[in-house]
């Protein structure tokens, strides 16, 4: 199977058999495409986080100024045509995301990728200057892989300074506002939907028939149910561009995963065929959930520990003690 596979897929060259135009090619193809990437840095974070994104313009910058070098030896050496050559048509090559997809990285995503693909472009011009008999090539692919090294302890050393400095700490700050506007927030929501509203219909539903594996039942549909209603939810009332809430897909995701998750919780204790057994463990598992959600309160919505606790557990406590009445009625 493997081999039929390879009867279509592209061949890909080895690096040792390129030839010096080659490399070269690689080398302007390459740049090309790391000045696009950082620039997509910079226009993506542009808005929140001004220091950085001026930071990454500057590589983009320093970029061009490489594959500007580049280019002027090509043409001296081989004329103006540039063979077609890119990472993915040479094996082992390091590889670059896709476009779509660095633009929507966070920041601190960002910043640590540009540290890495610096690294990567040393060990390429480090690798190619080895390999070149033309003296001038060779000093060009040196001079650039020094280049790359500096601008990797460069990127690394100003994460540092934009991470303890005043820009830096706002920059921080928004990006933890974010964090919570977009994940934590509608997470949280979705957990305390989750957890708080499935109590009622499993524990009556378990009293009611005193059947695990009926409980099981009832909890896993409540709890897919409700997360799938609170994603879509969530994801449909705010697309997040005049709130600043950010992705509506990110924060349905959040809702819905964290919905069903609150629900399974104390649905999944309900596979152990006994049934008092099943009830004493599902019965603890609440208890840690609404612990759970208190904290998460705490830390991330800054609610204060006594409010957050007579809001989360007293209501808990309540709907669960609805459920069980009912269903022992």
């Amino acid at each position: 199977m493997p081999a039929l596979f390879s009867m279509f897929r592209p061949a890909r060259r080895q690096f040792d058999d390129l030839s010096a135009q080659e490399v070269l090619s690689l080398a302007i193809l390459a740049e090309e495409e790391d000045g696009r990437i950082y620039a997509a840095y910079a226009a993506n974070l542009a808005k929140d986080y001004p220091a950085s994104a001026a930071m990454f313009d500057a590589m983009a910058a320093e970029e061009n100024e490489h594959r500007s070098a580049l280019l002027d030896l090509y043409v001296r050496r081989f004329g103006p045509t540039i063979i077609p050559i890119r990472r993915e048509h040479v094996e082992g090559f390091y590889a670059r995301k896709p476009l779509w997809l660095v633009k929507s990285l966070p920041l601190e995503r960002a910043r640590a990728d540009a540290a890495d693909m610096e690294r990567q472009a040393e060990a390429f011009y480090r690798l190619a200057a080895s390999r070149s008999t033309d003296a001038e090539t060779r000093k060009l692919l040196g001079d650039l892989a020094a280049a790359e090294a500096k601008h990797e302890r460069k990127a690394l050393s100003l994460e540092g300074e934009l991470t303890t400095g005043d820009e830096g700490k706002a920059e921080q700050d928004q990006a933890k506002r974010q964090f919570v506007l977009t994940w934590v927030q509608p997470g949280l929501a979705g957990l305390m939907d989750g957890s708080v509203s499935t109590l009622a219909p499993i524990f009556a539903t378990a009293f009611a028939t005193q059947n695990p594996w009926t409980t099981f039942l009832i909890g896993l549909s409540a709890s897919i149910g409700a997360g799938i209603s609170m994603g879509f939810t969530e994801a449909a009332h705010d697309d997040g561009k005049l709130s600043g809430r950010g992705s509506p897909w990110k924060r349905g995701l959040a809702s819905g995963v964290m919905t069903t998750i609150g629900g399974l919780g104390h649905a999944l204790p309900y596979l152990i065929p006994h049934f008092w057994t099943a009830t004493a463990i599902a019965l603890c598992v609440v208890f840690v959930e609404l612990w759970v959600i208190v904290w998460i309160q705490n830390r991330f919505m800054e609610t204060p520990i006594g409010r957050a606790m007579f809001q989360i557990i007293l209501g808990g406590l309540l709907v669960l003690a609805t459920g069980i009445l009912i269903g022992g009625a």
